[in-house]
């Protein structure tokens, strides 16, 4: 399953609280498939003493702690979103996991499908709104027009330069490593030369002319590091 298409990234880790063995290996056999990265837990202690994930995937019929106190006790103390994933079928039942914190509810059985769906929404809602402008020192990306300037300087670019740019951009001082450039600005599934990219990266240092905005980490990738004095070019 193409993890693009599910909006999964590496970072996403979702934590499955599931005490039935069979179904949290079949749920994190599909979240891994689908690009998430996964931990389980099989009681509700252990849940309020994971790491805090982007998404709890929470039976409310555990054999210890009952589902709902847990999702009580996981929401005082985390942001992160939370679907009661149980056979309770009741509307009673979801009114109750709901006002105790719960984001979505889902009950069994269901589909991967529908799982990833819901766990789509809830990060978006979750997730703050991508910003129409993205500045870092004396750059500035327009994500609407497309249109990128240095020091009020406007600079044209190719739709491809402008992609990679903005991957850098989108988390500055982050490394974005060339794998992860490829798949955004190309194709999920690129499978050509890593050349083409360091193409694009020169080009990008040539126009925008500031020495030092676009680092080379060797063995890792790229990011958009401390600027220096902007060069007019010829």
């Amino acid at each position: 399953m193409n993890p693009e298409a599910t909006g999964a990234t590496e970072e996403t880790r979702v934590l499955v609280v599931e005490d039935d063995r069979g179904i949290a290996e079949s749920l994190v056999r599909g979240l891994r498939q689908a690009g998430y990265a996964v931990d389980d837990v099989r009681t509700g202690r252990a849940a309020l003493t994971a790491p805090s994930p982007d998404v709890v995937l929470l039976d409310l019929g555990l054999p210890d702690i009952d589902g709902v106190e847990v999702c009580r006790r996981l929401r005082a103390r985390s942001n992160a979103a939370i679907i009661a994933v149980t056979a309770r079928g009741e509307e009673a039942d979801r009114v109750v996991a709901l006002d105790e914190g719960a984001d979505d509810y889902l009950v069994k059985p269901f589909g991967l499908a529908e799982l990833l769906a819901r766990i789509r929404a809830v990060l978006r809602r979750r997730r703050p709104a991508q910003p129409e402008i993205l500045r870092h020192g004396p750059l500035t990306l327009d994500l609407r027009t497309r249109q990128v300037s240095v020091d009020g300087r406007a600079v044209a670019l190719t739709l491809k330069e402008f992609s990679v740019l903005e991957c850098l951009a989108a988390d500055p001082g982050r490394v974005v490593s060339r794998r992860q450039i490829l798949e955004r600005a190309w194709d999920a599934h690129w499978y050509g030369p890593t050349k083409v990219l360091d193409v694009h990266v020169a080009a990008l240092r040539r126009k925008l002319g500031v020495p030092g905005l676009i680092e080379t980490v060797y063995g890792h990738g790229f990011r958009l590091g401390v600027a220096q004095e902007s060069q007019e070019q010829p």
